[in-house]
């Protein structure tokens, strides 16, 4: 079973690749507030039109002082054709293993079939991180359909910034 990762933690360094650029190490950078979007990969369809949403924000989201990453267990050829499809200029990351899901607490999944992937996925997540790397918000789901509406969380998260809200929910 994977534990929640707890609100107001510092997430832990964890490093992945990006189609097209060097790695990423998802820690604290001191700077900009980092927006992390856990996608189930190439095999699911509301995936894309989710990411193509965060693509076409992706000026007000760096406006508000944010880096956006996403990332997948896909494989480097799956997450290169959805980057080449749908023009994410985003860094797009693959080969999230099982241990950095359960590190984020997200849930994992074990294809229905060969047709769906050929390895183990994380259910969508998302993470707002502050500059330190700690996790201000944390929305995890169990399934594609259950997701945050990309502009009311912008709209809360310049609220949050600008007002410097604590992280909620804390254990």
């Amino acid at each position: 079973m994977t534990a929640l990762f707890p609100a107001g933690q510092t997430i832990p360094a964890l490093v992945f690749d990006t189609v097209g650029g060097s790695p990423v190490i998802l820690e604290g950078n001191g700077q900009r507030w980092t927006l992390l979007v856990v996608y189930r990969g190439q095999h699911c369809g509301r995936c894309k039109p989710y990411l193509s949403k965060l693509e076409s924000m992706k000026a007000a989201w760096g406006e508000a002082g944010f880096d956006i990453i996403a990332v997948s267990a896909d494989t480097l050829e799956k997450a290169q054709a959805d980057v080449a499809e749908h023009g994410w200029t985003f860094p797009v990351g693959y080969g999230l293993t099982e241990a950095q899901m359960r590190t984020l607490g997200l849930y994992v999944s074990t294809p229905l079939s060969e047709g769906e992937t050929d390895r183990n996925f994380a259910e969508p997540g998302l993470f707002c991180l502050r500059p330190d790397g700690t996790a201000l918000l944390i929305a995890v789901s169990n399934g594609p359909s259950a997701r945050p509406d990309l502009d009311q969380l912008l709209d809360g998260m310049i609220f949050t910034i600008q007002n410097d809200r604590p992280p909620r929910g804390t254990a």
